[in-house]
């Protein structure tokens, strides 16, 4: 079992940034437009942010675009290294994004349900960099496409990683309780989290600390 990078998703400001980072972030979560969900800010400071990020802490753009010329556009005024699409495309999409943009890499979220979500998994996994597994619901009639706050099933989770052969994610309501529990079902590449590292909406210092202890807790 090797050690999960730590993805801090919602950051907000410069601040925010350097404080994932100082206390052990692998990567940052910048959340542009949602149709629900915590952390969205405006995309010319989500560039702003970003370039101030160094090499090699990668920034994730969250895109809830569903068209890839959308998609691309979004890119473009925010300038990541990484789009993370919360929402599902069509398979053509992700062809004309990774020519397009050659040098990012594109996370698909996949929000797990239920078997029909391992299925999706697998499939989209032949067309993207990594997955990410989160616990939203896109069928509602607001959609929900991540920062719950809850858990899912990380017996599908498992699954879903034993079956694909790129990087995982797992999102979705782990925090410094359950995170060593996530971390030995699961085994995922990364772990993401928003909510669980914040107090009134604000990344909390104790709250992260007590995160990487947790996380720094377990024999790799």
């Amino acid at each position: 079992m090797v050690k999960p990078h730590v993805k801090i998703c919602c950051i907000s400001s410069i601040e925010e940034a350097k404080m994932a980072i100082d206390y052990g972030a692998s990567a940052i979560g910048l959340v542009g437009n949602m149709p629900s969900g915590p952390g969205v800010i405006a995309d010319d400071l989500i560039y702003e942010i970003a370039k101030t990020v160094p090499s090699p802490i990668s920034t994730f753009l969250l895109t809830s675009e569903t068209k890839a010329e959308d998609i691309i556009k979004h890119y473009q005024r925010v300038n990541t290294t990484t789009i993370q699409i919360v929402d599902a495309l069509k398979v053509s999409d992700y062809d004309i994004i990774k020519k397009a943009l050659p040098h990012v890499k594109l996370v698909q979220v996949i929000h797990v349900i239920d078997e029909t979500s391992v299925r999706e998994a697998v499939e989209v996994s032949q067309y993207v960099d990594a997955l990410l597994l989160d616990s939203g619901n896109p069928n509602l009639k607001v959609k929900e496409l991540g920062g719950t706050g809850r858990t899912h099933n990380w017996d599908l989770s498992r699954q879903i990683r034993e079956s694909i052969n790129i990087p995982l994610y797992l999102a979705g309501g782990i925090n410094q309780n359950n995170v060593v529990e996530a971390i030995e079902k699961v085994q995922a590449f990364g772990l993401d989290l928003c909510s669980s590292v914040r107090t009134d909406g604000k990344l909390d210092a104790i709250k992260l600390k007590a995160f990487f202890e947790a996380v720094n807790s377990v024999e790799y």
